[in-house]
């Protein structure tokens, strides 16, 4: 499928997700930088498509990017097109890269006749170096050609990376008596700690919902999932989600909680937790909950730093239950801890307390977890109701073999 062994975390297969009424998918391989492989894929979707997105907050961030967050707080009832392209990032390429996400829009528009305000792209892959957008906008007839409401699974191939696997997540919930669908798709590997989303996500729905209904509902729910993710603590240029609400299904949705709401949550935690899974060199999947906190979102400040700690990752990946190197990351931090009130866990293995290793602990309970594939490491600090949990992965030498040889 890839450059690289399927992640030994990944799911058994992907998952088969249903068409959404009023969007089709095309892919293609245009050379961009890979050859012998898909690397574009478009989506097109039908008038009166409520768009919502969020995306990175880099300050670096690449042209796609910007070119998205200028347009994605517009309403109108045309059509709508996502072109995204694996391989090239299009990000710190300066006036060449604005050209480019130009190039790509307007042919896009001329060729779907849509308006170009209603066009959306994403690029992922090496940053700094021009995109070939004319090897994209000389494809876009044949998209156009082979667009299919059933393409869902090859959209996904074609804007993996160094992903192992696509990644899918779907479901179908009952609004009003009636049903809809929500279907998602994503790409990411490595350099994750999302600021806002993961690093390439796209969702469809064939309920209808109003722009600014959606776009709360996706920015709420993306900082519960995909803002809780990281492989390796860096934040990527090309981070963006993007959903689509195409009205298909005539079912609308009218609340940000309720059931729909907790389907979405469903389907981009699923999302969220395989770009953890398939983290470059990944052997382990951690869940880090913090309890007790002075607030949420210092909760989620020492969640990050166990899970990004280089220590704890190697410790996991060695399957050392080294606590020392908990504790040190809670220190680290910069938020409120008391050590004489911090209580550790791993999986249901009371490991320190009060300040001190606990009476009962024993070091062959504790390894006998590290030895799963999924981890669980609770941390309780005893101050407030502060509360969050992240999700990260272990860090082994895979990941250095990945990245050291990721251009060439």
């Amino acid at each position: 499928m890839g450059k690289y062994p399927v992640s030994p975390l990944a799911p058994a297969a992907f998952p088969d997700l249903p068409v959404i009424g009023g969007v089709s998918f095309a892919t293609v391989a245009a050379g961009v930088r890979y050859a012998g492989r898909t690397d574009v894929m478009l989506a097109h979707l039908a008038p009166g498509t409520a768009v919502a997105g969020v995306f990175t907050r880099s300050s670096t961030r690449s042209a796609p990017v910007l070119d998205c967050q200028a347009k994605i707080g517009g309403d109108s009832d045309a059509g709508a097109a996502i072109v995204v392209n694996s391989g090239n990032a299009n990000a710190f390429t300066g006036k060449n890269g604005i050209d480019a996400t130009r190039a790509v829009t307007s042919a896009t528009a001329e060729v779907l006749g849509i308006p170009e305000s209603r066009v959306f792209t994403s690029s992922t892959g090496v940053i700094g170096e021009k995109l070939p957008s004319d090897r994209i906008t000389a494809k876009l007839g044949d998209l156009k050609a082979a667009l299919s409401e059933g393409a869902i699974a090859e959209a996904a191939q074609a804007i993996m990376t160094t992903d192992t696997y696509p990644k899918g997540a779907t479901a179908t919930v009952e609004v009003g008596g009636q049903t809809v669908k929500i279907a998602g798709i994503a790409k990411g590997s490595g350099m994750i700690e999302p600021d806002m989303g993961t690093m390439l996500v796209y969702i469809f729905t064939d309920a209808k919902v109003a722009r600014p209904l959606l776009q709360e509902m996706v920015s709420a729910i993306s900082d519960r999932t995909f803002n809780c993710i990281t492989v390796d603590s860096d934040t990527s240029t090309s981070d963006s989600l993007l959903m689509a609400a195409t009205g298909a299904s005539g079912v609308e949705v009218t609340e940000a909680g309720g059931a729909f709401a907790a389907a979405l949550h469903g389907v981009m935690l699923d999302l969220a937790q395989q770009v953890v899974r398939d983290g470059e060199g990944a052997t382990k999947f951690v869940e880090v909950t913090v309890t007790g906190a002075a607030s949420d979102a210092e909760a989620r400040v020492h969640g990050k730093a166990i899970a990004n700690s280089p220590l704890v990752k190697t410790a996991i990946a060695g399957e050392d239950p080294n606590w020392g190197r908990i504790v040190m990351a809670i220190g680290k931090s910069g938020a409120q801890a008391d050590r004489d009130l911090i209580t550790i866990r791993f999986g249901d293995v009371l490991v320190a307390e009060k300040g001190w290793v606990a009476e009962s602990y024993r070091e062959e309970d504790g390894a006998a977890h590290m030895k799963g594939q999924n981890l669980v490491i609770s941390v309780d600090l005893g101050i407030g109701d502060g509360a969050a949990t992240v999700w990260t992965c272990d860090l082994t030498h895979g990941y250095i073999d990945i990245n050291a040889d990721y251009r060439s």
